[in-house]
């Protein structure tokens, strides 16, 4: 799947989200898991990845299944401020 360099860009940034599934992306993007991780290897400088990789490890917020029930939205409400 090509992507382009706009939704690369929003897939990091969905990535580095802390409340954003990897289903989230999956179901916008088509990347399982598994090819998120992938990606960001290849498009993060080797640092900001481990970074990555530490952050996301046991996260439960990554995953839907393991979510609380409480959380029902994947953004701050501050995040996407309107202008």
């Amino acid at each position: 799947m090509k992507l382009t360099e706009e939704d690369e860009s929003r897939v990091i940034e969905m990535a580095w989200e802390d409340r954003t599934p990897f289903e989230a992306i999956e179901h916008q993007f088509g990347l399982n898991e598994h090819q998120v991780i992938h990606f960001m290897r290849n498009n993060l400088k080797s640092s900001s990845f481990r970074l990555w990789r530490k952050r996301m490890h046991g996260r439960q917020t990554k995953h839907i299944n393991f979510r609380s029930p409480d959380v029902i939205r994947a953004h701050c409400p501050t995040q996407y401020k309107q202008r």
